[in-house]
């Protein structure tokens, strides 16, 4: 009981309690009186809808350019590289830059993406573009920025079950007459799809809940749900609204993850049944 008393205890304080009071907040309104004004707000106007359905877009984007990114990379980590020291290399390489803070990585892209950054410079000296190609301030540079700094998560999270694989499963494979891309697609994909599905949640509630990169990298013309909730905590000082919109966003994104937990079980089960 201790053993499990200790983990709840920690959820109950750093995750229950701070949520309760955070929900307390916004059923008050600026006067301090029980009120649904904030919920009627937040789900009464259009624009913070489009923002909420901006800020799902964005983040499955990313994790598919994460997910797109990270498997490969973590299929050469596990499958292809033979040697320890070289793995080892590229485990360091790959877990590098989640020691440099957000922001310094927000603006290292910020340096590449620039209108004379390193590659458009690239590009208008190989003569690909006559002009700079406008890729910050815009929702793509987003992207790329959280992709960058979620994509480690992926790799890790697949890597770790890729890794896990019987040699024998592939091996039985190859001696009943298996090709490469057949013993990918019918052994080694199906077994790496755990991993798959927590990188894929893991990257996904990550970039929802992200903040520095989607404020540094959209230049203020984009705004998502973490963007909207700090200005009302740390601008407006509309700490109630604040906080009805932070209580929409969790559930939400609750239920876009629980969907997507449910469908990747029910396919699952037809391809069993299937098989």
């Amino acid at each position: 009981m201790l053993l499990l008393g200790l983990p709840v205890a920690f959820l109950l304080a750093f995750f229950v309690a701070p949520f309760l009071t955070v929900v307390v907040a916004s059923l008050a309104d600026k006067s301090g009186d029980w009120s649904m004004e904030n919920y009627a707000h937040a789900l009464g106007d259009l624009y913070y809808w489009q923002v909420l359905l901006l800020t799902f877009r964005i983040s499955l984007e990313v994790t598919v350019v994460a997910l797109a990114v990270g498997y490969p990379l973590a299929y050469y980590m596990t499958n292809v590289l033979r040697s320890r020291l070289l793995r080892r290399l590229c485990y360091i390489v790959v877990v590098t830059p989640l020691f440099t803070s957000n922001v310094v990585r927000s603006f290292g892209w910020m340096v590449r993406l620039a209108r004379r950054g390193l590659i458009n410079q690239t590009l208008l000296d190989l003569g690909i573009i006559d002009r700079p190609l406008q890729l910050m301030f815009t929702q793509t540079s987003i992207i790329i920025g959280l992709a960058y700094i979620s994509a480690p998560f992926m790799v890790l999270t697949i890597a770790s079950v890729l890794q896990n694989i019987p040699n024998a499963l592939v091996e039985a494979a190859r001696d009943l007459g298996a090709g490469q891309v057949s013993t990918f697609l019918r052994i080694t994909l199906p077994l790496s799809l755990p991993g798959v599905i927590a990188g894929s949640v893991m990257v996904f509630t990550l970039s929802v809940s992200a903040y520095v990169t989607p404020s540094i990298m959209s230049g203020g013309k984009t705004s998502v749900m973490s963007m909207l909730i700090f200005q009302q905590y740390g601008a407006i000082f509309d700490v109630h609204f604040g906080a009805a919109l932070a209580v929409v966003l969790l559930p939400s994104t609750l239920l876009l993850v629980g969907a997507y937990l449910l469908m990747v079980e029910r396919g699952s089960r037809r391809m069993a049944a299937a098989a």
